[in-house]
């Protein structure tokens, strides 16, 4: 069983940065691949990012290549989503999640992000 919690949303202005962090409970972190998704008002989930176990792969969606970044630290069991240059279209709930084979098993509770134009 994996507990995940994020931090770090809020309410910002086009063009400025924030970093989400997702820690996670358990000894396990380091077996599960982390992603990071989002909803939209009225949208379903979108995939955002995801990043190997070992940190050393990592994979974008089109919409936030080259402005955000993700990363973990397995030594603290968390993980980041730096986000740059935010558009008012990123505006989401963010959610973490730890996926062990096919799919994700365990998510967060989500944390708001808000980016006015």
């Amino acid at each position: 069983q994996v507990q995940l919690v994020e931090s770090g949303g809020g309410l910002v202005q086009a063009g400025d940065s924030l970093r989400l962090s997702c820690a996670a409970s358990g000894r396990t972190f380091g077996y599960y691949v982390m992603g990071w998704f989002r909803q939209a008002p009225g949208k379903e989930r979108e995939f955002v990012a995801d990043i190997s176990q070992s940190g050393i792969t990592t994979y974008y969606a089109d919409s936030v290549k080259g402005r955000f970044t993700i990363s973990r630290d397995n030594s603290k069991n968390t993980v980041y989503l730096e986000m740059n240059s935010l558009k008012p279209e990123d505006t989401a709930v963010y959610y973490c999640a730890a996926k062990r084979l096919n799919k994700y098993d365990y998510w967060g509770q989500g944390t708001q992000v808000t980016v006015s134009s």
